[in-house]
């Protein structure tokens, strides 16, 4: 009786790496299935990773969301001759939280600085935050050109940085730059010329 063969199995990190490699061709190729797999592999160290960094639950949220639309969207841009599929996803991560890290330091500037303004003019006010909240509710972001309020909206209520907005409306990074400018210097002279509340 001739022993029977057995199947040699294949060491776990080959099998992996294996698995790695046919979801990078499926997502290269616009695979939405293998988008989801590598979202369900992945989503949970792209969160902790921006949890970690940024200590807010909502934002690593928003964070490992946009990692994922990044992701998707610049798949082409994968080379698995430079790393592993898990080495680019966390790359993107990366530059994710850097992106969101500076969106919170440009709100907090953005708040110190209109806050600055009114509590010269009225130091009676109250934290700079509910100043700034005062002055958006009261109008004062409605009264800009339509292309000025759309770039400073999305700055402060979606946390996108000039960047990102340049891709959601389709502008030159250039004039989302020049709109962003020209919008915080109407708001600060107004600010300074006007009393408001």
């Amino acid at each position: 009786m001739s022993p029977q063969p057995t199947a040699v199995p294949c060491p776990a990190p080959t099998q992996e790496s294996l698995a790695d490699e046919e979801l990078a061709r499926g997502l290269v190729s616009g695979d939405e299935a293998s988008l989801a797999a590598v979202y369900h592999r992945w989503r949970a160290l792209v969160h902790s990773l921006a949890w970690r960094s940024l200590g807010d639950a909502r934002e690593a949220e928003d964070v490992t969301q946009q990692v994922f639309l990044g992701v998707w969207s610049g798949r082409a841009g994968y080379r698995p001759e430079r790393g592993a599929l898990g080495g680019w996803i966390v790359g993107i991560t990366r530059r994710k939280i850097a992106d969101a890290l500076a969106a919170r330091t440009r709100r907090q500037e953005l708040v110190a600085s209109a806050g600055s303004w009114l509590t010269l003019r009225d130091p009676g006010r109250g934290r700079p935050e509910e100043v700034l909240d005062r002055v958006l509710v009261r109008g004062e972001l409605a009264r800009l050109p339509a292309p000025q309020r759309q770039v400073l909206r999305l700055t402060f209520y979606e946390d996108l940085t000039q960047t990102q907005i340049a891709e959601r409306t389709g502008w030159p990074l250039g004039t989302v730059k020049s709109h962003a400018r020209r919008g915080m210097l109407r708001l600060r002279g107004r600010l300074e010329s006007g009393p408001y509340g």
